[in-house]
Parts: structure tokens; C-alpha cells; sequence
């Protein structure tokens, strides 16, 4: 497609090779796009504000981010509970199921989000974002059941995330590649600026919080040492590349090549299963990444065949070029 045409083109375009499409699915990504573009400018201003307190202040704290959290938060919900077309929602925010008002039709779709990944970051300015999945309803059951929710992520219709930084950019996935729109601010309008992309087979960058090294058991210490040490016919040593925010590495390492890494702390009892919640941040990025020709994966396993147990399951996760990503499965599971 044309260089610069809309992410509503775009994602028209898309439906009409779809003859089944109904227009339902368009409504619901046309939505999170007018979302993004709100709590983009939240973000923007939010050093200039009372979100953050003054600048250079020692009041920034946890209050003040879990306010901005809550701003994005309810900006999706509002926006997008009138379409018509979701059955339900699921926030990293909410501890159950966001339902439809009453005063709303129902449709067939589930949007899954992390309304604002990385917002601890946001004072030093440092890349936030948000990240969302779209499933499709399986049946008609009772939705405190979560039959309908808890689907494994290679069942996502859509996924992709929004990126605020130098520039606001969307980046998504219906399971035919993955294209990358970023905003023009002088007409409001996401323009398709990353065609089709892929990622590198192999990359020259790792990302993971080393401060947790000693939490992690021997195996995935061997693989952080194995990227760290020099060998030139491998390209090795690789460059630590990590912020804290799991969308803007990724968001470097899908278009740049590298892996991300946030294992299980197997000798921290507050994290044993890791931090990243498989629902609402991984199985996303996950989708994305593999329609980007890369791999995600556990350690053990591939992580869009996971089964989530329940709404809120973490899970350690390998991320990134798919070279890199089945160098770490080999060392986990003793293959190397």
C-alpha cells in the first residue's frame, strides 16, 4: 500500500479482502486509535501538569502515576464501550471484567489492554505505551465464567500497541504481517509509516533488568553470560539495551533485532513466575512479534499455546528475534 495513507484506509483496505468482515472490527480499531491519540497528548503534557507535580520536584510518586494510569485507563473504556461491538473487557488496571453498560448493545469481540505500560518511566521521559489484544467471543456462556476470555493467545483476532514517545506511533497485527503508522500532529491522523515489518533473524542487542541476575536460576544466568561474552565469528558480545519499559523494548528490538528477556526470579518469592502478565502485555506482543517473523516463548514453551489459568497469570518470557529467542530455549532446556 501507498506510504502515508491512514491507519482507517489501512485497516479498510484490510476488510475488504475479508468478504466476511462486517465492519465491526474496523469500529473497534478505529476507536483505540482516537484513544491513543488522547492519552498520547495526556502523556505529553503530563511533565507540564498536575499529573506529575512540578518539574524537578521530589513529589512525583505512586500516586501520581496510578492517576495518569487511571486516565488511560478509563479514556479506552469510555471510548470504545458505545461501538456496540464488544461483549466484554479486561484491564491490567481491573482486578475482573469490565462489562458493557447496560445501555449498550453487545457485539461478539473481547478487547484485552494494558492501558499504560511503562508509566514509571514517564518523569524521565522514557517511551510508555499501551498494548492491546482483540478476541472473539467462543460462546454464550455467563461471562463470570471468563470461558469466553481465558483463550490461549494464537486465538487473538488482533493485537498490536501504541508507543508515546518522540513520536506517537501504532503498531498492529490481524494475522497477515505487521504495519507500523505514525501521527502527524498537524492533521491528527496515524499514516502508515512501517510497511510490512520484520524482524531481524538474529540480533546485537539484550534486553533484561540484570539487577535481578542473582534472583534468576543457573540456566538463565548462562544466557545472559553467553550474550555478554566476545566471540566475533557470532557477533558477540551483544549491547545491553534495557528501560524498564517493556513496550519500548520491544518496540526497539522488533524493528532493530534483539531479544527481551523477563524471567521467572525462580530464588524471589515475589516473583516466581515472573512479571509480565501474559494476557494483557505478553501474548500481544507475542502475536506481534511472530507475525514479524519473530518467536516468544517461555523458556519451555511457545507462549500463544499457553492456556491462561487465570485473568491476571504471569509468565517469564523470551522475546525477539527468533535466533536469539531458540539460543535461550536451548540453554533452559539443556540442549547447548
Amino acid at each position: 500500500m501507498a506510504k502515508g495513507i491512514t491507519v482507517t484506509e489501512h485497516i479498510l483496505a484490510k476488510q475488504k479482502e475479508q468478504p466476511e468482515a462486517t465492519g465491526a472490527f474496523t469500529a473497534l480499531l478505529a476507536e483505540l486509535t482516537v484513544a491513543a491519540k488522547i492519552i498520547g497528548q495526556k502523556v505529553n503534557k503530563a511533565n507540564l501538569t498536575e499529573d506529575l507535580g512540578v518539574v524537578g520536584s521530589e513529589g512525583v510518586d505512586e500516586e501520581h502515576f496510578q492517576r495518569l494510569a487511571e486516565f488511560a485507563n478509563a479514556t479506552i473504556v469510555n471510548r470504545v464501550s458505545h461501538i456496540g461491538h464488544l461483549w466484554c473487557m479486561a484491564s491490567k488496571k481491573e482486578a475482573d471484567l469490565i462489562a458493557i453498560p447496560p445501555k449498550y448493545e453487545k457485539g461478539d469481540y473481547i478487547l484485552v489492554f494494558d492501558p499504560l505500560g511503562g508509566i514509571t518511566n514517564i518523569d524521565v521521559h522514557i517511551d510508555v505505551g499501551t498494548v492491546f489484544s482483540i478476541l472473539r467471543k467462543v460462546n454464550t456462556g455467563d461471562m463470570s465464567v471468563m470461558t469466553n476470555v481465558l483463550q490461549p493467545g494464537r486465538d487473538q483476532v488482533a493485537a498490536g500497541y501504541f508507543i508515546y514517545g518522540s513520536s506517537t506511533m501504532m503498531v498492529y497485527t490481524t494475522g497477515s504481517g505487521v504495519h507500523g503508522f505514525t501521527l502527524e500532529p498537524r492533521i491528527g491522523e496515524f499514516l502508515l509509516s512501517h510497511e510490512d515489518i520484520r524482524i531481524a533473524e538474529k540480533g546485537k542487542t539484550y534486553s533484561v533488568n540484570e539487577g535481578n541476575y542473582y534472583f534468576w536460576d543457573d540456566k538463565v544466568q548462562d544466557i545472559v553470560e553467553y550474550f555478554k561474552t566476545p566471540d566475533i565469528k557470532t557477533g558477540r558480545p551483544y549491547t545491553l539495551r534495557y528501560t524498564g519499559s517493556f513496550v519500548a523494548d520491544f518496540h526497539r528490538n522488533l524493528l532493530k533485532g534483539g531479544i527481551h528477556m523477563y524471567p521467572a526470579d525462580a530464588k524471589d518469592p515475589l516473583k516466581p513466575h515472573g512479571k509480565l502478565m501474559l494476557m494483557c502485555e505478553v501474548n500481544p506482543l507475542a502475536f506481534v512479534v511472530e507475525q514479524a517473523g519473530g518467536a516468544a516463548s517461555t523458556g519451555t514453551e511457545r507462549v500463544l499455546d499457553i492456556k491462561p489459568g487465570h485473568l491476571h497469570q504471569r509468565v517469564p518470557v523470551f522475546i525477539g528475534s527468533p535466533a536469539d529467542v531458540g539460543l535461550a530455549e536451548e540453554i533452559i532446556q539443556g540442549k547447548r
